[in-house]
């Protein structure tokens, strides 16, 4: 299959499982006492971080945009989603040359996966980015530092459990392979 494709059909499964699904899942980590945040798993950030190492940083800023715009429209935030997913499009080539062995250019028609890369270094990668996705977006969505403890927990609580839907995810959707 053409990459333009499976990459198209990509973010199509992903904005449909984003928006469909996990948008009406709300979330809580603890029974009812008032204080701990209602969060959704965001899963959406993937697709920038499953992308070909070999992909420019321009063209991982406009799919990253649209992704971001594309949630953005659908959850009417305003470009908060934007603006998040742009940034960790940005960093993701940096990130990925800190964890990798060798350069990027030396992986050619493959992409960031736990077969790649191992299961360790791919967590840590998708993990690191995932973070800094949520801290920037709940900070931007929150807008107020008075109370950093509720925004730290906001922030965990929903970085981990995306994290566990983004393993679900690559579990479900990736190759295994059969003999070792």
């Amino acid at each position: 299959m053409n990459l333009y494709v499976k990459n198209f059909l990509k973010f199509a499964l992903i904005v449909l499982l984003q928006v469909l699904i996990l948008n009406k899942i709300v979330l809580r980590w603890w029974p009812e006492p008032s204080g701990f945040p209602l969060f959704i798993p965001n899963i959406y950030p993937l697709y920038i971080l499953l992308l070909p190492f070999e992909t420019p940083v321009w063209a991982l800023l406009m799919l990253g945009f649209a992704m971001g715009i594309t949630v953005d429209a659908f959850m009417n935030t305003a470009g908060i989603h934007a603006f998040a997913t742009v940034l960790i499009a940005y960093l993701r080539t940096n990130v990925l040359n800190a964890l990798m062995p060798r350069n990027l250019s030396d992986y050619i028609n493959q992409s960031p996966s736990i077969k790649n890369m191992g299961w360790m270094p791919f967590l840590v990668y998708s993990s690191f980015l995932i973070l800094l996705h949520h801290l920037i977006f709940f900070t931007i969505e929150l807008w107020n530092f008075s109370n950093v403890s509720y925004l730290l927990l906001k922030v965990l609580a929903s970085a981990l459990t995306s994290m566990l839907f983004v393993i679900v995810y690559l579990l479900l959707f990736t190759k295994q392979n059969a003999t070792r």
